[in-house]
């Protein structure tokens, strides 16, 4: 008699496919506090040895009386790009590895890299005459001259004082024109009776492209004269400041040009500083230079922050190379003194300085002994400067914090919570640098 058989146990029921248009949620961004080894640049205008800032922050124990201290970049510009302190790989490289880290919006609109640069100054003597190119004349530059003009990418920049800080910016009102002019026959001459003419009789409410057509000619032509000419106005000049400083005191701009041609002898840009604002910002003041604006910072200590970029005009006051053909034809020839900004509260203890532009922005934070302030998270990646004091740095997912003092340099990623702690009786004084708040919203 044959057994029935028991049927086949049913077969386990395949899993279900999730729909094809879900698409999965995207990993949390790394939660890093990575510190960072940041690179010195010793440009010949940097101040020297110990008395520079920059020598003092890139933790320098001897540093060489007689080496120039210029500038301390944080970023991942090619030209000098920040590491990681623990195994050395580059912060652009693992930036590539861990895009998360600059949060969607950020790595979306700038391909995956910082878009800001975050640098310290300290200056000596003056820094050139320049101006940087627009985004359009960045990338023409760039295909013309890929040698010189090593960057397509625009470079609009802020500078905050950290000390008493002097610059050149922008061109200076119609009737301050007038007066150089007036008074300054050497100037005269070389602008040409022409120009010099037109510009006399034009007026503060006076506008349009008349004014500027004028400014450019006549800056082009102080810009272009040969050597010999701007050497021998130059000459008369100085002899004429210096007998009459012994019978009366010289105005600020004539003594700028006295240490200017100090600095920079037989150069035009001593006499091309006549036509520009000259600014002097105090402690915690700041001024913003947008693209195809002269400017040359003169003296003192600053942070910049500037779209990740090295791409500069240059036509005066500097040994480099000189462009004075696209400088003269780049400029806005605007006429206007520059916008001071004080830093906006934001919360105790911190201010921000928000210039016109998508790409950056940096906070102060002032950290008094006892108290902990905490930076609520960003959509976008910080570096962190401590420039005073010490104390610690967290982040959310940190059980304990990091330490912290003068110098040190931390990479924070999007959307991490920073909690910052002074330790002793001094203040904690920390720059951050971040994407344009204005940008996310």
């Amino acid at each position: 008699m044959e057994v029935p058989r028991s049927p086949p146990p049913p077969e386990p029921e395949a899993a279900a496919s999730p729909p094809r248009d879900v698409e999965p949620s995207p990993p949390p961004p790394p939660r890093r506090l990575l510190r960072l080894r940041c690179a010195v640049q010793h440009y010949e205008w940097g101040r020297r040895g110990g008395a520079s800032l920059v020598a003092r922050l890139a933790g320098d124990p001897d540093p060489d009386p007689d080496c120039p201290y210029a500038e301390l970049w944080m970023g991942t510009h090619p030209s000098a790009p920040s590491a990681l302190l623990d195994d050395g790989a580059l912060l652009r490289d693992w930036l590539a590895r861990n895009p998360d880290a600059l949060g969607p919006t950020v790595a979306a609109r700038w391909g995956g890299d910082l878009p800001f640069l975050v640098k310290v100054l300290s200056v000596a003597k003056a820094l050139s005459i320049q101006a940087h190119p627009d985004k359009k004349l960045a990338e023409v530059l760039h295909v013309l001259r890929p040698s010189t003009y090593k960057d397509s990418n625009h470079k609009p920049e802020m500078a905050i004082a950290i000390t008493e800080f002097r610059a050149l910016c922008g061109f200076a009102g119609i009737e301050e024109l007038k007066d150089v002019l007036r008074t300054v026959p050497e100037v005269e001459g070389l602008v040409g009776h022409e120009d010099a003419g037109k510009l006399m009789s034009m007026k503060e409410c006076d506008g349009g492209n008349e004014v500027k057509s004028t400014l450019q000619s006549a800056f082009a032509k102080l810009m272009t004269a040969s050597k010999d000419v701007v050497s021998e106005a130059i000459g008369k000049l100085i002899s004429r400041l210096n007998t009459e400083s012994k019978i009366r005191t010289l105005t600020e701009k004539e003594q700028l040009v006295l240490s200017l041609e100090r600095q920079y002898q037989e150069d035009v840009g001593v006499l091309a500083a006549l036509f520009f604002n000259y600014v002097k910002l105090s402690p915690g003041e700041a001024l913003y230079i947008g693209a195809n604006e002269p400017h040359a910072y003169l003296s003192g200590e600053c942070i910049e922050c500037m779209a990740t970029s090295d791409n500069v005009v240059r036509a005066g006051l500097t040994p480099k190379y000189i462009d004075v053909q696209t400088l003269c034809s780049m400029l806005t020839y605007k006429q206007i003194f520059p916008e001071i900004l004080r830093g906006v509260p934001v919360q105790p203890y911190v201010r921000r300085y928000t210039p016109p532009f998508e790409e950056f922005e940096v906070d102060c934070c002032l950290v008094p002994p006892g108290e902990l302030v905490v930076i609520t998270p960003v959509p976008g990646p910080s570096i962190f400067l401590v420039m005073t004091g010490e104390g610690e740095v967290q982040i959310d997912c940190m059980s304990d914090g990091e330490k912290a003092k003068e110098g040190d340099v931390f990479f924070v990623p999007a959307y991490t919570e920073v909690k910052l702690s002074a330790c002793g009786p001094e203040f904690m004084q920390l720059y951050r640098a971040g994407v344009n708040s204005k940008f996310f919203s």
